[in-house]
């Protein structure tokens, strides 16, 4: 049986989880914690690439992250759905990589692709852990749901934000394997153009933004749906004043 993941990326896209998560997963392979990413689709229906150079550029990346596990679920790009038999797909996967933490996109994005993905991440978990649910495997439900919010225009305020200033030269080495994608671009999906700002270079402000709201060189930000727990006030570490 393959060993749990502490973290799983369930996207949309090859690329996706570089974008959104990219750092944090990079930060959690560095404290030792097992990563992996679920591709949803492979990205066939995009402007760019084939399906065999997205999954070459998708396997670098990986090696850069630090994956332990990068799958597809070989769901079809551009119809992306939250049906049963995704779920079935999808839970599957969970059964068989058992993440602790579900990343995923948030509920609101621009591509439908990511909205739909948002959904059947959440709900595929919750699936997984029932023992009738037809899915391949045993039984497990990931601990948490947690949505990245990256690149949202949607006023939002993040419940958390992860402190990536050592990975953000990574994070921008892993998007540079995926040059079908962001070579000579200004934006790209999610990640809207400023001007003839290369896309890499606009991504790096955005986190340096989010970095901002925590002191700190560069971030990014994540929403859960339940209340978070800190151990004690005096552990509170964001200087307001």
């Amino acid at each position: 049986m393959t060993e749990p993941l502490d973290v799983l990326a369930a996207m949309a896209h090859p690329d996706d989880a570089e974008i959104f998560c990219g750092g944090a997963l990079i930060k959690s392979a560095e404290a030792g914690e097992r990563t992996g990413v679920l591709d949803l689709t492979a990205g066939e229906a995009g402007s760019r690439g084939t399906i065999e150079s997205r999954a070459r550029e998708a396997e670098a990346a990986a090696a850069v992250l630090g994956l332990a596990e990068r799958r597809c679920a070989g769901l079809k790009d551009t119809d992306l759905r939250n049906d049963r038999q995704s779920r079935i797909v999808v839970a599957g996967v969970i059964r068989a990589l058992r993440p602790r933490v579900i990343v995923t996109h948030w509920t609101g994005g621009r591509h439908p692709d990511h909205r739909a993905a948002a959904a059947l991440a959440r709900d595929a978990s919750f699936l997984a852990g029932l023992r009738n649910f037809p899915a391949e495997g045993a039984p497990h439900r990931p601990a948490k749901v947690v949505y990245a919010l990256a690149f949202t225009e949607e006023p939002v305020k993040p419940t958390f934000l992860v402190d990536i200033t050592a990975q953000m030269d990574r994070k921008i080495e892993a998007l540079s394997a995926y040059g079908t994608q962001f070579r000579g671009q200004s934006g790209i999906g999610e990640v809207f153009p400023a001007g003839d700002r290369p896309v890499l270079a606009q991504i790096r402000n955005v986190h340096a933004s989010y970095g901002s709201l925590i002191r700190r060189p560069y971030a990014e930000p994540y929403w859960t749906g339940e209340t978070l727990a800190a151990e004690t006030l005096g552990s509170l570490s964001v200087v307001t004043f």
